[in-house]
């Protein structure tokens, strides 16, 4: 199986007040279809290695590679783009425009990346709410729509680039047991069905225990990435 993301000694440090080190050599790969679920305490350092592994962060020591591409010490423009084509978040918060359709909302970042025509990035974007089951909400202000349907709809704007990877920040954090369930077989969906690779920081042990693989942090090192 094919390597789609490959972390080499990664290192972090902040410097407010005094420097400290956040991430301690950290060295792993994320295979093409696999779900992974990044667990740990606060503090541990898991959301400071996703904002690193998304290309957010670029003020790190370490090599990261990302569907064959070395990212380290490339220009921010380039990352932008790269991410757009290549990455698909979903967070805690949908994120999604409340004056914007579900619609909308799902075909700004292909609009932004400029590889289809309007029709096809509409065309693309209904199949994604499809593929959500949330079609028939394509017209509704997302303001409109309950938490589960948001969430939803904010995955169908990850998936509208055909993303490389989707990582996700506590993507079940603001939700209720069932649609947390949802969002968790949508997601097992994706990477059985269509080899969709997912990295998650997540607290939610049930849903980190039904992923493929846990990386287990503390302290800014790798405890098990099994």
């Amino acid at each position: 199986m094919e390597t789609v993301l490959k972390a080499s000694d990664i290192n972090k440090y902040f410097y407010d007040p005094v420097k400290f080190q956040v991430l301690k050599e950290l060295d792993f790969e994320v295979k093409k279809g696999e779900f992974v679920s990044i667990v740990g305490k606060s503090g541990c350092g898991k959301s400071t290695l996703l904002y690193i592994l998304s290309t957010m962060d670029t003020d790190f020591e370490g090599e990261l590679e990302i569907n064959g591409e070395k990212l380290t010490k490339q220009k921010q423009n380039y990352l932008a783009r790269f991410r757009n084509e290549h990455i698909g978040f979903v967070f805690q918060f949908h994120y999604l425009l409340p004056e914007f359709t579900s619609l909308q909302n799902v075909m700004i970042p292909a609009l932004k990346l400029g590889k289809y025509s309007r029709q096809e990035v509409e065309e693309r974007a209904l199949e994604k709410l499809k593929l959500l089951g949330v079609e028939e909400q394509a017209h509704k202000l997302t303001s409109k729509l309950s938490g589960g349907q948001q969430q939803r709809v904010a995955i169908a704007r990850a998936l509208i680039n055909d993303p490389t990877i989707i990582m996700g920040d506590e993507p079940t954090g603001n939700l209720d047991k069932k649609n947390t369930e949802n969002v968790f077989a949508i997601f097992k969906e994706l990477t059985q069905t269509y080899h969709q690779t997912i990295i998650a920081v997540t607290h939610d042990q049930d849903f980190a225990h039904n992923s493929d693989r846990i990386i287990e942090m503390s302290d800014g090192v790798i405890l098990k990435a099994n």
